[in-house]
């Protein structure tokens, strides 16, 4: 399947993947709970859960995918439609999800606005060493 924006049946062919499902929220259900904040947001194609992506502090979305074993996640930004499957690897092709398709526009990236620290960036690489 490919990612189509007009595709108006959310179905799919693939057990990894529920097109019906809403995400969970605009924001990482972990990062909301805790007081934390993220860079990027990746939504689970599977249950919706929105988890942050690798880049951020605490990699959410990952998590989520070792503790459930839900293989494909979709990004979450405005603009992006990309699928990825974590046991290959690899970016897929996926069909349109429920709305909302990614967080709102008025969204900060990194986010929330009013957790961000001001040293955000140098976290971030520390965090990736």
């Amino acid at each position: 399947m490919t990612t189509d924006p007009t595709n108006a049946d959310l179905t799919s062919a693939d057990p990894n993947i529920d097109p019906a499902v809403p995400p969970s929220g605009t924001g990482c259900v972990e990062c909301e709970q805790s007081g934390s904040w993220w860079l990027h947001l990746r939504r689970c194609a599977k249950c919706g859960h929105i988890g942050c992506c690798d880049d951020s502090l605490n990699r959410h979305a990952t998590a989520h995918f070792h503790a459930t074993g839900h293989e494909v996640m979709q990004s979450f930004e405005p603009g992006e439609g990309w699928f990825w499957d974590y046991t290959t690897e690899d970016y897929i092709d996926g069909p349109r999800l429920a709305a909302p398709d990614s967080h709102p526009l008025s969204q900060s990236v990194p986010g929330p606005a009013d957790r961000v620290p001001r040293d955000w960036q140098e976290q971030l690489e520390a965090n990736a060493r």
